[in-house]
């Protein structure tokens, strides 16, 4: 299937400010499953813009602004190929099978960054640590399903991912404190497990009860199971990750994956108002 995405972004400030570089993190990554056939971003007109690929191998775009302005806008059209995937189309290798497991020491030494992080508040008993062994997959479908089920959705466009414990307390947040607190159960049962972001399109006939967050930005998270690689859990949705998540940045930190990061500069507080628009649908 094809997919638009049309998105734009304007932070408008009640003076001329300087800024430091933006960076944007909002450039699907290619695989089997997503094929971008053109991306077209623009932003300030005087802007340097400089493609890299980080620490986590995503594009990123680094925008330099050598003027003042009073503000400045986003714009990305992205035109994609996607291709149907079953999310539970994998096998485990037989020392996954049944969480908890050891890695293996070559999967441990590159998985390292994205393991430990101990847990230092108590966990809902669904959450904690089981007593035995439980299949692996089974495991994680009921740790997932968990947050969806007992945690109210709220969506809220701007602001820092709030601690897990915060979100617990709170029994409610926006899709990124969702992905922070399932990434931090994820390590408390010994997996590898790191934040995501991009977009999440749902198809125009889905039912509307059925949705959170549809045809917007949002962050989930992927753990990795040895056999499968990579797997993204949706958390926000009770969902393992299918076609229909398009990722963009991948990181540890909420900062890493922040689709759109940057500052002004100023010897006072300067008000300022975002606006924002994203459309996906099929063409």
């Amino acid at each position: 299937m094809n997919i638009g995405i049309r998105y734009h972004t304007r932070y408008a400030y009640d003076e001329a400010a300087s800024f430091s570089p933006h960076l944007v993190r909002m450039f699907p990554r290619n695989g089997h499953y997503v094929r971008v056939a053109r991306t077209v971003f623009e932003t300030g007109g005087d802007a340097d813009v400089q493609y890299r690929h980080d620490l986590f191998d995503n594009e990123v775009a680094r925008c330099f602004y050598p003027e003042k302005c009073s503000a400045l806008d986003f714009r990305l059209n992205l035109d994609l190929e996607l291709i149907v995937r079953n999310p539970f189309h994998f096998l485990l290798d037989s020392h996954a099978l049944r969480l908890p497991f050891e890695y293996l020491p070559n999967e441990a030494a590159v998985l390292d960054p994205f393991l430990g992080g101990d847990v230092d508040f108590k966990l809902p008993s669904a959450l904690a640590r089981p007593n035995a062994p439980r299949p692996t997959v089974e495991a994680l479908v009921n740790l997932n399903k968990w947050i969806f089920e007992n945690l109210a959705y709220e969506r809220r466009e701007e602001g820092e991912a709030m601690a897990p414990a915060a979100t617990l307390a709170a029994e409610r947040g926006a899709c990124r404190d969702f992905a922070v607190l399932l990434a931090a159960v994820l390590r408390e049962h010994g997996l590898a497990a790191r934040l995501a972001s991009g977009f999440l399109w749902e198809p125009p006939d889905t039912p509307k009860e059925d949705l959170r967050a549809e045809s917007a930005l949002h962050a989930w998270v992927e753990t990795y199971l040895p056999g499968a690689g990579w797997v993204g859990l949706d958390p926000t949705n009770g969902a393992f990750c299918d076609h229909h998540r398009i990722t963009a940045a991948v990181g540890l930190t909420p900062d890493d994956i922040s689709p759109i990061k940057g500052c002004y500069y100023g010897h006072k507080k300067i008000e300022s108002h975002m606006t924002a628009s994203l459309e996906i649908k099929p063409r």
